[in-house]
């Protein structure tokens, strides 16, 4: 019989989007060895709660926040030393939100919350400076033949914001003509009558809508999308 000492732990990697900068949600740990350090919010697994259940459960103890959709990115746990405790293997989910619909509010074992720019993001404890970096990849990957991302954008947008939207999450320039041609192919974004002036030259710009049957349909038909970069 094998003797076995393991906890199961969730952590979530919650990417926020605002303004053409890319934000990682955070928690300043309030106990232990790692009291004020950065963390990404997690927790350990009570014995009859579902993953997902306790991945939502600790973001909304930690930070106060409820995140619709989360997807499982993979498991940690090569590294048995990756907690001084003892040994944890813990289920990483991530999502990309829109953090002005959020209202963060630090609880539990958190001594605060916080948005930082990922780009700026301190030294976090754990291995979760690891966790950001492959879920980021994961969601560069996902931006390359998946569509996503319009819930972050106002109802009505420039086509440029989506383009920036893009550019900030992937960190390279694309071909601006032809992802425009390919998005607007599929009838995903539709062009409205309303225009609005762009920048300090004034110059009108075309709104666009996101047209979020037509998507939900294309998806369960599992429509591909690539982009190429400039």
């Amino acid at each position: 019989m094998i003797d076995q000492n393991i906890k199961i732990a969730v952590d979530a990697i919650v990417f926020g989007y605002e303004k053409g900068t890319l934000y990682v949600l955070t928690v300043q740990q309030r106990f232990g060895e790692l009291a004020d350090k950065w963390v990404l919010p997690g927790g350990f697994v009570k014995d009859e709660e579902p993953l997902l259940a306790a991945v939502e459960r600790e973001l909304k103890e930690e930070a106060g926040i409820n995140v619709n959709y989360l997807e499982q990115l993979g498991t940690f746990g090569d590294d048995i030393n990756r907690d001084d405790r003892f040994r944890v293997v813990s289920v990483a989910y991530f999502a990309l939100v829109n953090p002005q619909n959020f209202v963060l509010k630090a609880d539990t074992d958190a001594k605060d919350a916080k948005w930082f720019p990922l780009n700026q993001l301190p030294q976090l404890g754990y291995d979760h400076d690891e966790m950001v970096r492959l879920a980021h990849q994961r969601l560069k990957s996902k931006l390359t033949y998946q569509p996503i991302g319009f819930d972050l954008l106002d109802q009505e947008f420039l086509f440029s914001d989506l383009e920036n939207l893009y550019c900030s999450i992937l960190e390279r320039s694309i071909e601006r003509r032809n992802f425009r041609k390919k998005i607007l192919s599929f009838g995903i974004v539709k062009e409205t009558s309303k225009v609005v002036k762009i920048g300090n030259s004034g110059r009108p710009g075309k709104l666009f809508v996101f047209d979020k049957a037509k998507y939900n349909q294309l998806s369960k038909e599992n429509f591909q999308f690539d982009i190429r970069f400039a």
